[in-house]
């Protein structure tokens, strides 16, 4: 049976009567063309066209040829908040070549490279996002209005008062045979996190996508908006993307559980995944770029604590147990859980570029230094330093500049016709910096208007 009458069966069987036709661009925002069942064979022979450069950074101009995107047919879901829709990811070619500024096909091109080795990327994310409403003013306020204690995380009230909500995005989740396995109201008010199962790299990047796509469609049938915006208040604790990342070979077995090898360093790991995270803590002050991808990620990073007493956020590039004030935690023995990235990264490129650099130190067995026990938000800067730990950039600006200088993640993410695409990334990310840069705020005008 091909492609085509794959799809078919399961459109027809499922009731369904659209797809949805989707791709990302390098914000990683969902884009999609709706196409009636009756066109399915056209989108799956020749893909659905779109105007590559209307989209978004995609490496192109007004004058360039389509982007024909060519549906994965193992990414069908039926999208159990609106059924008779289904949506499928797809990899964007431009005449006939995989275009390689399309953030899936350069996760994709990882991960080939990847198993040419005999290996496989598994990941599971933590997306936190934010119920908000709108003001007549234009500011933001969190949705639930009793959602005002100082300490939220884990609030059964408030978790109660939500609900509705909560539980209908996990029956969606199971239905779209995720496996949710937990719902909590996080540390900042109005703050949700919900939980699935891990799976490899590109089924829980396409996933996030489309999980994103259903918080904010549930979120507005509801008169709310939600927001993935990594600091969306300044006073409470921001919106994360937590990534556990485990190698595995192509028999399906995991390679970052120690085994016989002795263990100085305590955690149970392999020395793969010791070298793994060594590669993520050399190149963090790089990787960051892409992991935390605007200018708001900043404000969440490298700051005070909040009115809840802790930022969650990583400063520096440490490295340890069982210990959430570093970039690099290690919940349990078989995984590492990277806290660098933020509810902006674009799952693609993130996994990508940290693929590239855990693999440069699994490559180059680096060490990841000493396992860090302290409380990195209370220890002092001159403590920190005197360890050896490297501060992660203050900016997106410094974050770009120091992608540029990274080979090993130009590597990771590729080539284009125009030089590697980490420097189209850094020169985009640049020009938004700037942009708001040169923006004057309310805050500068009350600090400054009469000051001198």
């Amino acid at each position: 049976m091909g492609a085509y009458e794959e799809i078919k069966a399961r459109v027809d069987n499922d009731g369904v009567e659209y797809i949805y036709a989707m791709f990302v661009e390098m914000h990683g925002r969902a884009c999609a063309k709706l196409v009636p069942v009756e066109a399915l064979e056209g989108l799956m022979a020749n893909g659905a066209g779109f105007a590559g450069f209307a989209s978004g950074p995609m490496g192109q101009d007004p004058s360039s040829p389509d982007m024909l995107c060519i549906p994965d047919p193992s990414t069908y879901t039926q999208l159990p908040w609106q059924p008779n829709v289904a949506a499928m990811q797809c990899d964007p070619t431009v005449e006939g070549v995989r275009w390689p500024y399309a953030p899936r096909i350069i996760l994709r091109n990882a991960l080939d490279q990847l198993a040419a080795r005999d290996l496989v990327m598994k990941t599971g994310v933590e997306a936190e996002y934010s119920l908000v409403v709108k003001n007549d003013d234009g500011s933001i306020s969190v949705a639930d209005d009793r959602d005002v204690d100082v300490l939220p995380c884990y609030d059964a009230k408030g978790l109660t008062r939500m609900l509705p909500h909560l539980t209908d995005v996990s029956k969606n989740l199971n239905a779209m045979g995720w496996g949710n396995y937990a719902n909590d109201h996080e540390d900042a008010n109005g703050q949700f996190e919900q939980n699935w199962q891990y799976a490899d790299a590109m089924t829980t990047a396409d996933r996030l996508i489309l999980f994103r796509l259903m918080i904010h469609t549930m979120a507005q049938r509801d008169g709310r908006y939600a927001t993935f915006m990594p600091k969306p208040f300044a006073n409470k604790a921001g919106n994360g993307l937590h990534a556990h990342i485990s190698l595995w070979n192509q028999a399906d077995e995991p390679l970052f559980i120690g085994g016989d090898e002795p263990d100085p360093k305590g955690l149970g790991l392999s020395e793969m995944a010791y070298h793994f995270a060594g590669g993520l803590i050399a190149h963090a002050t790089s990787l960051v770029a892409v992991a935390c991808p605007i200018v708001n990620s900043y404000k969440r990073m490298g700051v005070g604590a909040p009115t809840s007493g802790a930022t969650w956020a990583p400063a520096y590039a440490a490295f340890g147990g069982n210990n959430r004030t570093q970039m690099i935690r290690v919940p349990e023995p078989d995984r590492l859980e990277v806290r660098l990235g933020d509810g902006a990264a674009n799952p693609y490129l993130m996994f990508a570029a940290m693929l590239a650099c855990g693999m440069d130190g699994v490559d180059n067995q680096t060490d990841p230094g000493e396992v860090n026990t302290a409380n990195l938000f209370t220890l002092p800067a001159e403590e920190v330093a005197a360890r050896g730990i490297v501060t992660l950039p203050p900016t997106l600006m410094h974050a770009a500049d120091n992608l540029v200088e990274n080979d090993v993640i130009a590597a990771g993410l590729g080539d284009t016709p125009t030089g590697p695409y980490s420097h189209y990334f850094a020169k985009t990310k640049r020009a938004e910096f700037l942009a708001h840069h040169h923006e004057v705020t309310t805050g500068e005008v009350a600090q400054y208007l009469t000051l001198f």
